[in-house]
């Protein structure tokens, strides 16, 4: 589902919880309206309202989701933690992919002391959606406010170890199981918690270079900080000796893995935690151990899933030479940080509702037709095409091999069988014979030498009355990209990984300055931050610039894609009263000029192409 079908679901929904109800315990009222009325009660904390409005409904639906999940939460609030998993296992019994539910019953599971089915919840809250909204349910935690609190209260000072994690050390952070299983999914892009997660971090760093007795939440929460490590690709900051220090221990590690010498799971998890364990001369001897269950998890991230790239570059078809110069270059950022270094699929409940007959796929999207994906990265947007138009063939092209080795494996791992990977340079497709009834590329055009050439050579690959889904850089939304390339040129900061990493700590000490790139997702990744600011090639254009072109060459602007933010086209039609257009480049030009944040992340458009 695109995020246009998604927004017109949940319309459908604010427009039902609006209309005006039947007297309530009339046989006229509706479960959606009683639904509403709880949430309502719930929300205005009258439980005992609430809480009989919600038993109403289970006596004519007794599966009904949303009743059950207020009931369990209200039990919450009570303190009666056995009750509230009962009902939520009952929720997740009608929908097993509510994400929110598997939360729920994550936190219960967790104040029982049921630690291992609060792992399980919690990992699906996050595989199903939750991993978008991470950080801000880390933050609800009060142990991990009142540690970002005496970081602020010092800021920018550095804070001592005993100062911010007292007498008991880190097993409050580490005994936070849904901290870990979101360490474990996704970056954490959030300035206060790096910063919490590097002091820990460095704390780790002790305990395992003093080789003090390990505790098994210790050692859990090390591994799943490694994973964090490994999938943001080590941007934290780090002093002088914390690195020489990491560096001994990793020495430590490496003095002869394939011996009998027993190594310390917090060695291993801590060493992780600084270097890509795949990296390390001699590392497949680690997979010969007997490790605990946290380990056994790193060392498939960080050493097994690797190998397995690596044995699929092999396997991956070269279309077209690559000679450009910016080209090659281009390559060269994208073969050192393949971008992005996703892991969780956001279509995992679509997939599922999809798979149980609980949504059916139109007749667009049932349709045979042949796709495009000029430029795939590390295969996120096509993997989820794959799934939207499951008979489609789609050809993902990419000038990075490591990245479309990614793409690969994980569209091995979800049984995907119509994409067909392959190295190209844009530039270079016109040679491929192949034309297609859709064409995207996204977030790519605008590193080519040439963008207009490039896109030239996708319309020459566009069948007629086909469609081609665009993303490009806005001239005007990123003037602060701009003014930080500028400034880290003037510091002579190069795209290597200490200077990356150096950068990004003057930003965060200059933190009022650098909103915009502090809130970028991007800038919490290695890779995100390196093509952010650090890019060998980097165009922007103007919506006029993009105009002409479309004129130029007979294509028909269908609109741009969704905004996140819904006061952005109420603005827009209020800028224009009763003649707003959607369609017309010329009023959004306008717009933008008085809007210049509109298109921060990119213009995202669709254009169709004139049928014959």
């Amino acid at each position: 589902m695109n995020r246009k079908e998604r927004r017109a679901a949940s319309k459908r929904q604010d427009e039902s919880a609006k209309r005006p109800s039947p007297p309530f315990g009339s046989a006229g009222v509706s479960i959606a309206d009683l639904a509403a009325e709880a949430s309502r009660f719930y929300g205005m904390r009258r439980f005992n309202e609430a809480q009989e409005i919600c038993r109403r409904i289970l006596a004519r639906e007794p599966g009904h989701v949303q009743s059950l999940n207020l009931l369990g939460l209200m039990a919450q609030a009570a303190g009666d933690h056995r009750a509230a998993a009962k009902l939520f296992t009952k929720a997740i019994a009608s929908d097993e992919v509510n994400a929110a539910c598997h939360y729920n019953a994550g936190n219960s599971y967790q104040a029982l002391g049921n630690r291992a089915k609060a792992t399980t919840h919690f990992g699906k809250a996050l595989a199903l959606g939750m991993d978008a909204r991470a950080v801000s349910f880390v933050l609800q935690s009060p142990t991990i406010a009142g540690y970002i609190g005496r970081i602020a209260g010092k800021w920018p000072l550095p804070v001592t170890t005993v100062e911010l994690f007292g007498a008991e050390g880190l097993a409050p952070l580490a005994r936070d199981l849904f901290l870990r299983a979101a360490l474990e999914a996704t970056t954490l892009a959030n300035m206060q918690l790096e910063v919490l997660l590097g002091y820990a971090r460095a704390e780790l760093l002790r305990l395992a270079s003093n080789q003090d007795p390990e505790d098994d939440e210790i050692v859990a929460f090390a591994c799943a900080l490694a994973r964090q490590c490994f999938i943001n690709e080590y941007p934290y900051g780090q002093t002088e000796v914390e690195g020489e220090r990491a560096g001994a221990l990793r020495d430590r590690l490496l003095q002869d893995p394939a011996s009998g010498v027993a190594i310390a799971p917090l060695t291993l998890a801590v060493v992780a935690a600084y270097f890509p364990l795949h990296a390390l001369p001699q590392a497949d001897a680690l997979l010969c151990r007997d490790w605990p269950a946290a380990a056994v998890g790193l060392l498939k991230v960080q050493l097994r899933e690797p190998r397995e790239e690596m044995a699929e570059r092999g396997t991956i078809a070269t279309l077209t030479p690559i000679k450009n110069e910016v080209s090659v270059e281009v390559m060269r950022q994208y073969e050192e940080n393949p971008y992005p270094r996703w892991t969780v699929n956001p279509l995992t409940a679509f997939a599922a509702d999809r798979a149980r007959g609980r949504t059916v796929a139109t007749a667009e999207q049932q349709a045979e037709r042949d796709i495009l994906i000029a430029g795939c990265g590390t295969g996120s947007h096509a993997i989820q095409i794959a799934q939207v138009y499951p008979n489609a063939r789609l050809l993902a092209v990419d000038i990075s091999m490591t990245s479309l080795a990614y793409a690969r494996r994980k569209t091995r791992e979800l049984g995907l069988r119509n994409i067909e990977y392959a190295q190209a340079d844009i530039l270079e497709l016109g040679a491929i014979g192949r034309t297609f009834d859709s064409i995207e590329s996204v977030g790519v055009l605008h590193h080519l030498a040439e963008p207009f050439a490039g896109w030239r050579v996708l319309v020459s690959l566009l069948r007629p009355g086909g469609t081609m889904r665009i993303g490009l850089y806005s001239e005007l939304a990123r003037r602060v990209i701009v003014e930080a390339r500028a400034r880290i040129a003037a510091r002579n900061y190069r795209a290597t990984a200490d200077d990356i990493r150096r950068c990004r700590q003057d930003i965060f000490r200059e933190a009022e300055q650098w909103k915009p790139l502090i809130g970028a997702k991007d800038f919490y990744s290695m890779s995100g931050c390196r093509d952010l600011l650090f890019n060998v090639m980097e165009h922007r254009l103007t919506i006029p610039e993009i105009a002409a072109f479309l004129n130029e060459h007979g294509l028909t602007f269908q609109g741009f894609e969704p905004f996140d933010d819904p006061a952005v086209l109420e603005q827009f039609r209020k800028q224009f009263p009763g003649a707003a257009d959607e369609t017309n480049l010329d009023q959004w030009h306008r717009f933008e000029v008085d809007h210049p944040e509109t298109f921060w992340d990119m213009y995202v458009f669709t254009v169709g192409k004139t049928a014959r």
